[in-house]
């Protein structure tokens, strides 16, 4: 079980990864425009590149854990990405969040550990 969990954190954390990498693109980008100069400048985006290069590692990994273990909890895990996703919020972009927030991510967590336990 062990197994799972451990793979479903990395993937995780790619997933997530890739979010806030894409956040970080999207925030150097001024204004959205449907042109061949914007899209060749967001070409040349770092953050955009390592968005995709996670996003791909996560779908890889996911992938893996579709092949080798039972759907009804490898999907569930993906919850743990919530987890993640509120901590870049918090430290990387310095979000304020509310405590029931928190205490909605707590009971995420809590039937995250009720699905692993067997």
């Amino acid at each position: 079980m062990w197994k799972i969990v451990l793979l479903s954190i990395i993937q995780c954390l790619f997933l997530s990864g890739g979010q806030v990498f894409l956040k970080l693109a999207m925030n150097r980008i001024d204004r959205f425009r449907w042109t061949g100069a914007f899209l060749r400048e967001q070409l040349a985006n770092g953050w955009l590149l390592a968005s995709g290069v996670s996003m791909i590692a996560a779908t890889f990994l996911w992938m893996y854990i579709l092949k080798h273990f039972d759907l009804s909890i490898a999907y569930p895990l993906t919850s743990i990405g919530y987890l993640f996703g509120m901590l870049a919020g918090v430290f990387i972009f310095h979000e304020t969040v509310p405590v029931t927030r928190w205490i909605g991510l707590l009971l995420v967590v809590g039937g995250i550990c009720l699905i692993v336990k067997q």
